[in-house]
């Protein structure tokens, strides 16, 4: 089912998601602690798209990384793990995917380039990630950061073609280790032209890429499956603490915007994670799509860590008696 924001199908809907995302962009712009209640009570009033059934909610799925994340398993391609990752996504009908580029890894990857060709005729989306993944907060200056970004553009732009690339996600989800950082980064986006790449749900599928490539090297089945259990496990604690967010912050179930990695473990479950977001309710979008809602409004540290953790404490809810993800820490010695 396809969201039609600003079309003729739900016009009051349309004008107020614009209307309430006018009013929150001036009471940031405002800014002070007596803002506070008014922010949460705009960001619960705005209603989620018509789906005929409360449990649906919309998402996207997007991916980061590429053309790769992780090490690569022996008997593998990158290009291999690609099209793996496109056949999931077209089997559960998911559109308009955007896919996060580092190029630096064009010369890691002898089959890079054809990763990047594979995902655009697949009609896939590329945004950027910044050249070599550089994390804001560690850079050795804005500057170098700066010099990053632009440097990824491109191939980026030559894969795209007049297509809309002009997305960028923070890598580490890091947009700044202070004010004044993030606020000169954002600025510096802004101006080229970019529109932050947001997160609201992430399953931590990037910790377990190291693990399964060694754990494939040695062959020991037992622990590969001892790690889908859990990761599986994490994917429907993920979705269940997803909802019970956005309706704590929100008071209504929220576009999400899925944050996935382009690695071999990645590719061998999303299978299975379509699946359980199917089950769960999930209806696909592309990013834009879910981006267009008042939740996504650029505010103070946009792009900074997931979006609805950054709402709730902007706007002083409490969400501690959520239940988190479970440490998987486990995970760093597997297979060693």
């Amino acid at each position: 089912m396809d969201v039609k924001h600003g079309s003729d199908e739900h016009p009051p809907a349309a004008a107020r998601h614009r209307y309430l995302s006018n009013r929150i962009t001036k009471i940031f712009a405002v800014g002070g602690t007596a803002m506070v209640g008014t922010i949460a009570a705009i960001l619960m009033a705005a209603p989620s798209p018509p789906v005929g059934d409360d449990r649906h909610f919309f998402i996207a799925i997007t991916v980061d990384d590429l053309t790769g994340n992780a090490q690569l398993p022996p008997g593998m391609s990158r290009l291999e793990i690609a099209d793996q990752y496109i056949r999931a996504l077209r089997a559960h009908r998911v559109p308009d995917v955007y896919g996060f580029v580092n190029a630096s890894k064009l010369q890691r990857d002898r089959d890079g380039a054809q990763v990047l060709a594979s995902w655009r005729r697949a009609s896939y989306l590329l945004g950027n990630h910044s050249y070599t993944h550089l994390n804001l907060n560690k850079a050795p200056s804005l500057e170098v950061w700066k010099a990053d970004v632009l440097k990824d553009e491109q191939q980026i732009a030559q894969q795209m073609e007049g297509a809309d690339w002009r997305y960028f996600r923070f890598p580490f989800l890091s947009a700044g280790k202070d004010k004044p950082q993030h606020d000169a980064a954002a600025s510096f986006l802004k101006q080229q032209g970019y529109k932050i790449a947001e997160v609201s749900v992430s399953f931590n599928d990037w910790a377990y890429g190291n693990a399964y490539a060694r754990c494939l090297a040695k062959g020991d089945e037992a622990a590969i499956d001892a790690m889908k259990r859990q990761y599986f496990r994490g994917v429907d604690d993920g979705i269940a603490r997803m909802k019970e967010l956005s309706l704590k912050t929100y008071g209504r179930m929220i576009p999400q915007v899925l944050l996935t990695h382009l690695s071999a473990w990645s590719a061998m479950t999303l299978p299975e994670v379509l699946t359980r977001l199917d089950t769960a309710g999930a209806q696909y979008v592309g990013l834009p799509q879910a981006q267009d809602d008042p939740a996504y409004v650029d505010g103070p540290w946009a792009g900074n860590q997931q979006v609805m953790e950054r709402a709730a404490r902007q706007a002083r809810i409490d969400i501690d008696a959520i239940p988190r993800l479970q440490p998987i820490d486990n995970l760093k010695m597997l297979c060693r």
